[in-house]
């Protein structure tokens, strides 16, 4: 430890945000970067606690104790060879993680976590600026050839250990843009773009090969997939959005979240080819209250938008943990993000009964108020409370309800690989299909999560897929996956 008591010495500090009436006329990130000096006090707060919960809170098991000792002492350069032999894409996670490590952090029982996050962003930072992140491209090669299909995190985090492992390298991303959802579904204010380009060069120069606007299994087929490689790895992501079955759901201006961001990222780089969707003076209303809603009220308030509220079927969450909600599990509290910090309003235990306009476009959403109460099975009915029924002004309506699975129509109906209950592509214990060589990750196999859970994915699934072709490997294990 830098400093024994460093966790009584020095309170949590934040990043500084810049001020909301600047930052909602741009698209830049919000957040002022940390002093050496403010980032070797914060990780001193490291506490040495003998357990370190933070480790198993991290999917990718990071080694946030002895990172954040090092960043104390000021030996920045050991401090991100040890965040990157856990951790491919500490500068997304650093940025866009809600921290599960923070949350199970020791000091998190009485106290404010270490803000390993901010900690982390920092180190990744100055290790570039420093000139300490370069290209790594392996002496060897094994001679065998990957396909990995789909390029966001996890099939980066995948291509990126193949490729270290020896093995050749080819990324199909069916977008115009690698990256997945870093690139198309996150907004410039919470991960600018020219960070994740940044990383793909890299990516590049070690000798791995992207290929975009290339639909695997329709403009390249799995017959050729079988010819040309020796193993593939399925990295898409879990596409199908959850929908809206009401009625007044087929009135124009109701579109799903993942639509709309997108647009917005491809307006940015020039790459939008028809008419954006655009909040400018309309009233919004985002249905879904988590961190994807919270991404299109940010993109509804830089756009100008007259009005932005975001409802969410459940019941608000409490501002502190629960009796049934004890550290070091994620804690089910009420958040607030940046973008709630900028504009809108928000309401729980609100169901959408319907959507009406005129001449073909919304302008009102009907809602009711509800509760949950148990029935006789132990499961939960929607009640409605009587006479709360409401309207509210709605030209743009945007669905931010999650994701149910992967889309099946093309490629895995093709490959005809079994899927699981939640109709996500399911593998056994080596991550590989019911197909032999063909192996799954990310939101794909495990469903909609966390970057740093699809980072982990893709890493183990590098390494199993090293196994099955080479019968051993070098590369590092994931905690908490199945794995030989």
């Amino acid at each position: 430890m830098g400093k024994i008591t460093g966790f009584k010495d020095y309170k949590r500090e934040n990043f500084k945000r810049r001020n909301v009436s600047e930052r909602i006329n741009d698209w830049k990130e919000i957040y002022f970067p940390w002093t050496d000096k403010q980032a070797n006090e914060q990780a001193s707060r490291c506490m040495d606690c003998g357990v370190p919960f933070c480790n198993n809170g991290c999917p990718l098991g990071n080694l946030i104790p002895d990172w954040n000792d090092l960043v104390s002492k000021g030996d920045w350069k050991k401090a991100i060879a040890q965040l990157h032999a856990t951790n491919n894409f500490p500068e997304f996670t650093g940025r866009i993680c809600p921290a599960p490590c923070e949350a199970a952090c020791t000091l998190n029982i009485n106290s404010d976590p270490v803000a390993i996050e901010f900690i982390e962003k920092t180190i990744v930072e100055k290790a570039f600026a420093e000139g300490w992140i370069t290209a790594n491209p392996p002496k060897e090669r094994t001679g065998k050839t990957i396909a990995v299909i789909g390029s966001g995190p996890a099939g980066l985090a995948a291509a990126q250990q193949l490729n270290r492992a020896g093995h050749k390298v080819k990324v199909f991303e069916r977008d115009s843009v690698i990256g997945g959802l870093l690139s198309l579904g996150i907004p410039e204010f919470k991960l600018e773009k020219w960070v994740v380009k940044r990383r793909i060069d890299l990516l590049e120069k070690e000798g791995i090969e992207f290929f975009t606007n290339v639909n695997v299994g329709v403009d390249y087929k799995v017959e050729d997939l079988d010819k040309d490689f020796d193993a593939v790895c399925l990295a898409g992501g879990s596409t199908i959005p959850r929908n809206l079955e009401v009625e007044g759901r087929d009135l124009n201006g109701i579109h799903y979240a993942m639509e709309y961001l997108t647009q917005q990222n491809k307006n940015h780089k020039g790459l939008s080819k028809e008419e954006i969707i655009d909040a400018r003076g309309k009233h919004v209303v985002i249905l879904g209250g988590g961190d994807t809603g919270a991404d299109c009220l940010g993109t509804a308030t830089r756009q100008g938008a007259a009005s932005v509220t975001q409802l969410e079927l459940m019941s608000a969450p409490p501002e502190e943990r629960g009796k049934y909600n004890p550290w070091p599990e994620w804690p089910l509290i009420m958040r607030t993000s940046s973008a709630h910090e900028e504009n809108g309003d928000r309401d729980y235990s609100v169901l959408t009964k319907k959507l009406s306009g005129k001449g073909g476009n919304v302008e009102l959403l009907h809602g009711v108020n509800i509760d949950f109460v148990k029935n006789d099975a132990g499961g939960m009915d929607i009640k409605e409370i009587p006479n709360s029924e409401f309207t509210k002004k709605a030209d743009l309506v945007l669905l931010a309800m999650g994701f149910l699975h992967p889309q099946k129509k093309g490629l895995i109906e093709i490959l005809n690989v079994d899927l699981d209950g939640r109709g996500n592509v399911k593998t056994d214990l080596n991550m590989m299909t019911t197909k032999k060589n063909y192996f799954s990750c990310g939101d794909m196999n495990h469903g909609q999560s966390l970057v740093v859970r699809a980072i982990a994915s893709g890493r183990e699934c590098a390494r199993n897929i090293d196994f099955i072709l080479e019968g051993n490997s070098k590369l590092p294990k994931v905690r908490g996956y199945a794995r030989i």
